[in-house]
């Protein structure tokens, strides 16, 4: 591994993960517990920024920063969805939950998914599109919402939080279905 600004960004991002984890079940502020999700949040598009910007591209780089992505959303749902306290302030906790496992499903199969086709020289079928991009913003802009409506605000910030949380699921699905799609004929083959 070369030591690039975007490599050690994407490492701060995975050493961000157990600070956010530990401030949350510390009950820490929600604007420092949404502070420092929003700063891993920033990390993940200036990596990719500066590693394309500084031709700084890397296999470690590529490897690392969809995992640390979907470490960091994954813990901070499942914090979510596992506390009482949240679970008072949502609409819905039932849906909350079930939207939170679609995402982390969605997570596990479609690297599943690369992995197989990759194996098959077949990578760029499940190669990343604007929808899982949109998808991957969405989910930050949502999680810090919300983390930062733990800070006492009002509740249309929660509903709001919970509304693009939401529209994260929904585009997961989506994102889903395209690559499924796409990989379909690979994956039927006798």
């Amino acid at each position: 591994m070369r030591w690039t600004v975007p490599n050690i960004l994407t490492l701060l991002r995975v050493g961000l993960i157990p600070v956010v984890v530990t401030l949350y079940l510390a009950g820490a502020s929600g604007y420092l517990t949404a502070g420092v999700f929003l700063l891993a949040g920033l990390t993940d598009w200036a990596d990719g920024y500066l590693a394309r910007q500084r031709n700084e591209e890397s296999p470690f780089g590529a490897f690392l920063d969809p995992v640390a992505d979907k470490l960091m959303v994954s813990a901070v749902l499942v914090l979510m969805a596992a506390d009482p306290q949240m679970r008072q302030q949502i609409f819905s906790p039932a849906l909350f939950t079930i939207i939170v496992a679609i995402i982390i499903g969605r997570e596990i199969t479609i690297s599943a998914l690369r992995e197989w086709m990759a194996e098959l020289g077949r990578r760029g079928v499940v190669a990343v599109g604007w929808i899982g991009k949109v998808k991957t913003i969405l989910q930050f802009v949502a999680i810090t919402v919300l983390l930062f409506a733990q800070a006492g605000v009002q509740n249309g910030v929660v509903v709001l939080g919970e509304m693009l949380l939401y529209a994260a699921g929904a585009l997961t699905l989506w994102s889903a279905f395209v690559y499924l799609r796409g990989s379909w004929p690979s994956l039927s083959e006798q």
